[in-house]
């Protein structure tokens, strides 16, 4: 194991946060929504009033159908139709083409992983388990390699998520972005609430801006996903106290690599998704909504996201979107 900075726990200590920060049954036996249960009608009423702009930032990166930065299997794109010779007659109509020629129309196959450390995605409860149980104390063998997840699958959330979004951004807060490899302590968390002049709420989504959005972009072609800063598992607690409704991050939220060796890789997703029924929304790009906060000198917004609607599915691909 790599050496721990000052406050982190034990390993043998984040394997307890199994239990002391457990939501199972805190909303009853067939709750599949975890810590979205924090977000009700009078939390979205005020993150409503918080649009006073009009502006809308999104907070995803593009997905490439080619190599992206962290993106073991690239996305593939096949085109089914396109607008090549269009017109040139009935021997040689492309597909996609119509009306005698007249008309067109193009079509695409894509095909991605959507989880991993490149695409902007947000995971279903059904995405990671821990002694073969997924949140809520389900078995991981529900999820089937047939039919995905039979229960806890990303349509729990086909209403979206709409809540207050506040921007923890721990890379201004000290003036310098986080290097590759260094945790996010709860003391970061709370220098940057300092700054924001704002404090994380029940039912807020959380986003953590490290910086590490400058170095995806501007150092790409040497980029080491696997070597990235992060929340420390020290966040967990706090996290749970403060009864964030989700978490999005410009890295995947476990600091890389996170201290522990081989016992526990991503301690944040383990204890998160499993114990304490928290969605993460890995990989957001949070360049552009940093600096309209730093703008407008104000660090909360109206947050939207809405995935897929894929049976199955533990996960969706996202745009989340901040709305100023």
């Amino acid at each position: 194991m790599g050496d721990l900075p000052t406050g982190a726990p034990t390993a043998d200590q984040i394997c307890s946060y199994m239990d002391s920060l457990s939501n199972w049954g805190r909303w009853g036996a067939d709750d599949v929504l975890g810590t979205l249960n924090h977000i009700t009608p009078d939390k979205r009423r005020q993150a409503a009033a918080l649009v006073k702009e009009g502006r809308v930032v999104s907070c995803a990166w593009d997905i490439r159908a080619r190599a992206m930065p962290g993106a073991v299997n690239p996305p593939q794109r096949y085109m089914l139709g396109t607008g090549l010779d269009l017109g040139v007659g009935p021997d040689t109509a492309r597909p996609g083409q119509m009306d005698q020629g007249h008309a067109g129309a193009a079509m695409e196959f894509i095909g991605l992983v959507f989880h991993g450390l490149a695409i902007t995605h947000i995971d279903a409860l059904s995405h990671v388990f821990w002694d073969r149980k997924m949140y809520n104390a389900l078995p991981a063998s529900l999820v089937t390699d047939w039919n995905g997840a039979t229960r806890m699958d990303v349509r729990d959330i086909r209403e979206g998520v709409v809540t207050r979004g506040v921007l923890l951004d721990v890379d201004r807060a000290r003036g310098r972005a986080f290097e590759p490899g260094e945790p996010v302590m709860p003391a970061d968390l709370e220098a940057a609430e300092v700054m924001a002049g704002i404090r994380v709420e029940p039912g807020d989504v959380l986003l953590l801006r490290t910086g590490d959005g400058t170095r995806r972009v501007n150092d790409r072609n040497n980029y080491d996903p696997n070597i990235q800063p992060g929340y420390q598992a020290a966040c967990l607690p706090w996290l749970h106290e403060r009864g964030v409704a989700a978490i999005g991050s410009d890295v995947a939220q476990d600091v890389r690599p996170s201290g522990y060796g081989g016992q526990l890789t991503m301690p944040i997703h383990t204890v998160g998704i499993v114990a304490m029924g928290l969605w993460l929304i890995d990989n957001c790009n949070l360049e552009d909504v940093g600096a309209t906060c730093a703008e407008l000198k104000r660090w909360e917004f109206q947050f939207v996201l809405g995935p897929l609607r894929m049976e199955g599915g533990t996960g969706s691909p996202a745009n989340p979107l901040a709305i100023f």
